[in-house]
């Protein structure tokens, strides 16, 4: 694999950054949401048949929080794509490209449900959340799939690449099977289009900071990263 991108400094740094960022994002929505909403007004979002009615509801309240709160999930999405590519590039070999090939292609999924996201709040300030919310939910399946259904089949590549990178940097003995597993469950966060956040979600990218934050400043540091042979079955 050609190692010339991402390169030392923007693999490590996006491996320690990445995974920080997108885990601050996902607990920024869910603190976003409890805060902008009442009790009974939580209540009745989670009654609904679709999170995105309790997010355009709960961005009315507070847009700046919201704003800040969905762009730092995008940024956190936006690097970790040099991220995996420079995991893939260590652990070397067809299965771990495949499987960053995959986790990009999902990655563009979420920069696309990111602009989904952002058009449906600015229609609250455009035509009121009432109008809004009938007109986004009308068409809510067609504009979470997206055209052709392009992004929603992109999505899916997050769930086959998470398994294959974390097989492959397993095999590879660069990543433990325990930090191989928690790659691989953070591959299993939600997609989609205003898709409400909660603690559990923040905690497993919590996990994958546990697993590429270390490497990452390995990287950085111009240290060894590959022990030698196979992880063992318990191993770190």
């Amino acid at each position: 694999m050609n190692t010339d991108f991402p390169g030392r400094w923007i693999g490590g740094l996006t491996l320690v950054l990445g995974p920080v960022v997108l885990c601050a994002g996902l607990l920024l929505r869910h603190l976003g949401t409890v805060t902008a909403l009442t009790p009974q007004q939580q209540e009745w979002a989670e009654a609904q048949p679709f999170a995105a009615y309790g997010q355009l509801l709960a961005y009315t309240a507070e847009p700046a929080l919201f704003a800040l709160a969905y762009a730092v999930f995008a940024l956190g999405a936006l690097l970790l794509f040099p991220a995996f590519i420079a995991l893939a590039q260590r652990v070397g070999g067809g299965l771990a490209s495949w499987g960053a090939t995959l986790l990009a292609a999902g990655l563009f999924a979420r920069l696309y449900f990111a602009g989904a996201d952002q058009t449906a709040f600015q229609l609250t300030e455009a035509v009121g959340l009432d109008q809004a919310t009938d007109a986004i939910m009308k068409e809510y399946v067609d504009i979470s799939y997206g055209p052709w259904l392009v992004p929603v089949w992109a999505s899916v590549g997050q769930y086959a690449g998470s398994l294959l990178l974390a097989v492959a940097a397993w095999r590879s003995g660069l990543l433990g099977t325990a930090r191989a597993v928690m790659l691989l469950l953070a591959g299993g966060t939600w997609m989609g289009v205003l898709k409400s956040a909660s603690i559990p979600d923040a905690l497993v990218a919590g996990l994958l900071c546990v697993a590429l934050v270390p490497l990452g400043v390995r990287i950085l540091g111009d240290r060894p990263l590959t022990p030698p042979g196979r992880s063992k079955v318990l191993s770190w």
